[in-house]
């Protein structure tokens, strides 16, 4: 799936994970652009200029978490059109309702599925939402 000059804020605190994205995303023309911590997530969004898609882990170390970082981006009005979906290992019988009420666009339960996941964020920035448990 060809997301060439798709620009991609993910919020992950996993080296691995990061890696894992970073290789998988730019090798199909992605820009990406990460928030480890989740702290100043609004500013580095801002900073990091036009935004096509946001992925929040929702289990992040240090005391926040994947859903409280979406309370923030919301309250910004000019990040309303922009697709957030979260990309997590949390439980996903309670996760998925969690996200679905507050407006996730999607949910992606980790470990991604390598020739699934570029496919995946292609439908949720076309405006699809997507809600996969993986097998």
């Amino acid at each position: 799936m060809d997301l060439t000059g798709k620009r991609i804020f993910i919020v992950e605190d996993d080296t691995r994970n990061r890696v894992i994205y970073q290789i998988m995303m730019v090798r199909h023309g992605a820009q990406v652009h990460f928030d480890k911590w989740g702290r100043n997530t609004v500013e580095k969004i801002k900073e990091f200029g036009k935004v096509d898609l946001i992925i929040l882990d929702l289990m992040i170390t240090g005391g926040t978490s994947g859903f409280t970082i979406f309370k923030e981006i919301r309250r910004e009005h000019e990040f309303d059109y922009i697709p957030i979906v979260a990309v997590s290992a949390a439980d996903p019988s309670t996760a998925i309702p969690r996200a679905q009420e507050m407006g996730f666009t999607g949910y992606i339960s980790k470990p991604i599925d390598d020739d699934l996941f570029p496919e995946q964020l292609w439908r949720i920035m076309n405006g699809e939402q997507v809600w996969y448990v993986g097998t």
